[in-house]
């Protein structure tokens, strides 16, 4: 519609621009003859065209044609320049149009992209998360079919009945840890990842990997534990350390040689983790992969994350992880 509008005021100023033009041959032109029916006609060809649809063409034809009254006035006509500035503008201001519609279409591709990339990547995050807590859950499982079937077989004077049902908690249990190793294959199918017979870390393996970070970045890099120190669920303590773990490497990539320290609190009902460096602070642009992978570990034990710069300089992560109750 804009276009549109533009279009027609220009049709409207072409005719306007056509009489003024025979107006200035008139005036002119002091020979009412053939100088009078040449002036006529140049001025016509300069402005008429506005009136076609606007081209690069057009343009320059009307502005040679504006070049030509010089010979017969001794100077450009008024309404033969108008014209060709007024065409010119009329490119110029479409040609602006243009541009910005592809600069727009252009941020909203990288827009899509850069959201599309974001959820590819909280999706493999995710399937790691669930590979990881697999073994946990999994163990939980197996100590279930283990005590139905000791209570079964050790448990003196047992009704029948109560045999019975023992023994399909323990069938239960079988079953559902055979579909969560089928499930689990199918996620490192997907992300082309090997199995590893490694048990999953937690918080007693902290002080190594605070002792592995300060090896390899050659900083300063302290562990400080608060509270009572009492073992957790053993997902919230996993999601404990890939939290800690995700923070040092962004510390030692983003400032290396500086110090960190790493602050782990028990308080009533909630674990408080926090990595501070002494860095320069965050940096411009998008945050990295490693800053949604914590959300994600949060996300899944419903604690909160905060991250961005330190009161005082460097970069914080502190992360608040619910434990399910008073110790």
């Amino acid at each position: 519609m804009v276009v549109a509008a533009t279009m027609a005021a220009v049709k409207r100023t072409a005719v306007v621009l056509c009489l003024l033009a025979a107006g200035e041959a008139v005036l002119r032109t002091s020979d009412p003859g053939l100088l009078l029916a040449a002036a006529l006609a140049v001025g016509l060809a300069a402005t008429a065209p506005l009136a076609l649809p606007a081209t690069a063409a057009t343009a320059a034809a009307i502005t040679v044609t504006a070049a030509l009254t010089v010979a017969l006035y001794g100077w450009p006509a008024v309404t033969a320049v108008a014209a060709a500035a007024l065409a010119w503008g009329v490119l110029a201001r479409r040609r602006y149009r243009r541009l910005r519609a592809e600069r727009a279409a252009r941020r909203a591709s990288q827009r899509v992209f850069e959201d599309t990339l974001l959820e590819l990547t909280a999706r493999g995050e995710r399937a790691r998360i669930a590979r990881e807590l697999h073994d946990v859950v999994a163990h939980h499982i197996s100590m279930i079919s283990v005590q139905a079937e000791t209570a079964r077989l050790a448990t003196p004077g047992m009704p029948a009945l109560g045999a019975e049902r023992l023994l399909a908690i323990g069938d239960t249990a079988r079953t559902a840890l055979t579909e969560m190793r089928r499930l689990l294959g199918v996620l490192r199918e997907d992300a082309g990842a090997e199995p590893t017979r490694r048990p999953q870390p937690g918080l007693e393996q902290l002080l190594d990997l605070v002792d592995g970070a300060r090896e390899s970045g050659g900083a300063a890099t302290r562990l400080i534990v608060r509270g009572r120190v009492a073992p957790l669920d053993p997902g919230l303590e996993l999601t404990a350390y890939r939290i800690v773990q995700e923070a040092l490497t962004n510390a030692r990539k983003h400032a290396p040689g500086a110090a960190v320290d790493v602050e782990v609190d028990y308080g009533d009902g909630e674990l408080r983790l926090r990595v501070r460096d002494n860095g320069p602070g965050p940096a411009g642009g998008p945050h990295g992969h490693g800053l949604l992978g914590m959300r994600e570990r949060v996300a899944t034990v419903g604690g909160k994350l905060r991250t961005g710069p330190a009161p005082a300089n460097g970069f914080l992560v502190e992360a608040v992880l619910p434990t399910g109750g008073d110790r």
